[in-house]
């Protein structure tokens, strides 16, 4: 131990005396010189000549380099919003392959069934149950929040409202095969409010990667960037990103409020010309029509806050249909299914299109009235919606008759 100590004397320039001890140089001096030794080896280590990576760490390191300039030139948020559309445009074009492949399968059995109607029938209710038990049982069992719409959820998280499990990886799969599963079965469903919830899934599973990871510890640009996804969700299912933009707004309105004034400005002007301009009296009548279309819209939701309000009270039918979940989803499969069938109801309303199919027709640019055809494809559309025993403006009531009802039993 003396030894040590002698050793730190020495080198400190220390000499310890019988009283206090002193020091043989001075504490200014001995400082400046001990400041330019550390000086000088921090120079010598900065000389030391660096190899440089070879192979994929030099790849790696310039794929870096390239992300931190993009990322300092364009943007973070920028970056993410454009990786957030590619993946949901790939994620809806996977999704709308498979949906397609699945119902064009259903319609190709019914076909070659065509010799026994009583097989038609039955492979006809057996594929779109099958398809919509399998929906129920994967979503319930791996992942219950992924059931439902999706949007009233997400308006409870944009306003600041924790759902637990509702943004994670198990929703996103759960989600996803339950609504192709679905909607492969040929049941009108839509799928905006799925797209919403999917799109959203993916902003925060975006918003965890070590890049991103600013935009997800921020509260405030995390709920941004949700309201975005939502945009997302919604121009995925209708490839319309100004009214997936309208959308957005109507579900979060800071970007409008935090600015003084709000200007819109059309991109480009056209100038299209109108050959058949229309009549007065076909104005007035679009006018009737979309009042008869609000009453109409006011008196769906009139009946069905009565249908919720009659669920919430009869407590027992509702536990049963939630303790034996395939019950519900299985009667209104088998009776949507028995309506749709083409030798039966289905004929008087083309229950063997899609509800796309269906909706591109009543689109279509031809007169439907007169019962004649300019081609084979108008033909064709025609004798979906015709009928030997009624005619067309019959066959329209009942699809639009059908199609309320089966909204009242899906809620």
């Amino acid at each position: 131990m003396a030894e040590k100590e002698e050793e730190g004397s020495k080198k400190f320039d220390y000499e310890q005396t019988l009283i206090y001890g002193n020091y043989k140089r001075d504490l200014g001096k001995w400082a400046k010189f001990q400041a330019r030794t550390i000086k000088k080896e921090k120079r010598d280590i900065g000389h030391t000549e660096v190899k440089p990576n070879t192979g994929i760490g030099a790849y790696i390191e310039r794929f870096i380099y390239i992300r931190d300039v993009i990322f300092q030139k364009i943007g973070e948020d920028w970056i993410f919003l454009a990786l957030l559309g590619v993946v949901m445009a790939i994620l809806s074009f996977t999704m709308d392959f498979i949906i397609e492949k699945c119902q064009a399968a259903k319609f190709w059995l019914y076909q070659e069934l065509a010799f026994s109607p009583p097989l038609q029938y039955f492979a006809w209710v057996s594929y779109t149950l099958l398809f919509i038990l399998f929906a129920v049982g994967f979503s319930h069992l791996v992942s219950p929040q992924a059931c439902g719409s999706g949007i009233p959820e997400m308006k409870t998280i944009l306003r600041g409202v924790v759902l637990k499990e509702f943004l994670t990886f198990r929703t996103l799969i759960s989600k996803v095969v339950g609504l192709c599963s679905s909607l492969g079965s040929t049941l009108p469903i839509g799928k905006e409010g799925p797209f919403v919830h999917i799109a959203s899934i993916v902003a925060t599973l975006l918003g965890k990667l070590t890049t991103f990871k600013g935009i997800y510890e921020n509260e405030s640009r995390r709920t941004e960037m949700l309201a975005a996804a939502c945009a997302v969700g919604v121009a995925a299912t209708f490839a319309a990103p100004i009214g997936a933009v309208c959308g957005a707004v109507t579900l979060r309105m800071l970007a409008i409020w935090f600015k003084n004034e709000a200007t819109l400005t059309a991109v480009f002007k056209t100038n299209l010309r109108t050959d058949f301009p229309f009549d007065v009296l076909e104005l007035v009548v679009f006018a009737v029509m979309g009042v008869l279309c609000g009453l109409a819209g006011a008196l769906f939701i009139l009946f069905h806050r009565k249908i919720v309000l009659f669920t919430r009270r009869h407590r027992r039918v509702t536990d049963f249909l939630q303790k034996n979940r395939f019950i519900y989803p299985g009667l209104v499969t088998l009776v949507i299914s028995s309506l749709t069938f083409p030798l039966g109801l289905g004929q008087f309303f083309a229950g063997e299109l899609t509800s796309k199919q269906a909706i591109n027709e009543l689109f279509s640019n031809i007169t439907w009235t007169t019962g004649q055809a300019e081609g084979l494809r108008d033909e064709e559309i025609i004798s979906h919606w015709k009928h030997g025993s009624t005619n067309i403006y019959v066959n329209l009531c009942i699809f639009v008759v059908f199609n309320v009802s089966i909204e009242y039993m899906k809620h």
